[in-house]
């Protein structure tokens, strides 16, 4: 892999946190006229895709929760093994979540399973006109 030029890893830093290709550029300092027409060229270049390949793959690992993660933590409330703060009296106590949230984290994890899908049974008829176009 070659070595960026700082105004591609001012790119592809900005890209990383906005998503948009057009503003990172100009914000890196490429011209307007430049982001416009060649600038969508600019993730084609393998140092700069794999920058920010590398990039995203550390932000991952270290910040971003996994799928794993999340329906662990889904599965954990619905079951009630979660707790949230409370003021009781003054005093912070520590309490099971509430009916809503066990029902919101089962609502997502059966979305997530496709328990929630809406099945529609449609029946008719339609009729078919095949044209033989080769024979003229």
């Amino acid at each position: 892999m070659s070595k960026l030029t700082p105004k591609q890893k001012r790119f592809a830093d900005e890209f990383i946190i906005s998503g948009n290709k057009y503003r990172s550029l100009v914000k890196a300092g490429y011209s307007e006229n430049y982001a416009k027409s060649d600038g969508c060229r600019i993730l084609d270049n393998p140092s700069v895709k794999a920058y920010i390949d590398d990039r995203m793959d550390d932000f991952e690992g270290e910040t971003i929760a996994s799928q794993e993660e999340v329906l662990s933590y889904l599965t954990s409330v619905l079951r009630g093994e979660q707790t949230e703060q409370a003021i009781v009296n003054g005093e912070v106590i520590d309490v099971a979540v509430g009916a809503k949230d066990r029902i919101k984290a089962a609502e997502l994890l059966g979305k997530r399973y496709g328990a929630w899908t809406e099945r529609v049974d449609l029946v008719g008829s339609v009729g078919v006109t095949i044209v033989d176009d080769i024979n003229g």
